[in-house]
C-alpha cells in the first residue's frame, strides 16, 4: 500500500489547536465539523486546517505528532506561521 500520512493542526473557532493524523486531512476536518470526529473539536466550536505535514509511513507521522503535542501553543503558532 502506498498511502501518505498527514499530520495536521486544526485551529478551533475559540483559537485552540488540535493535532491529528489522517490519510486525508480535508475529509477528516469535515468529519470533525459534522460532530463525528474528536470531541475536542466539538467542544471548541468546530475547526479548520491550519497546517499539514506529509509522511511516508505511520511511524514517522506518529513520532511527529507526539513531538508537537509537547510544544507550547506559542511554538505551534510559529510553526503554522512558517516562523519555525
Amino acid at each position: 500500500m502506498n498511502n501518505k500520512y498527514y499530520l495536521y493542526i486544526a485551529r478551533c473557532k475559540d483559537g485552540s489547536l488540535y493535532i491529528g493524523i489522517s490519510l486525508d486531512p480535508d475529509k477528516r476536518i469535515i468529519i470533525h465539523n459534522t460532530k463525528q470526529g474528536a470531541k475536542w473539536i466539538q467542544q471548541h466550536g468546530g475547526a479548520q486546517i491550519a497546517h499539514t505535514e506529509e509522511f511516508a509511513d505511520y511511524s514517522s507521522v506518529r513520532k511527529r505528532e507526539i513531538q508537537l503535542k509537547k510544544w507550547s501553543h506559542i511554538k505551534k503558532e510559529k510553526l503554522i506561521q512558517g516562523n519555525l
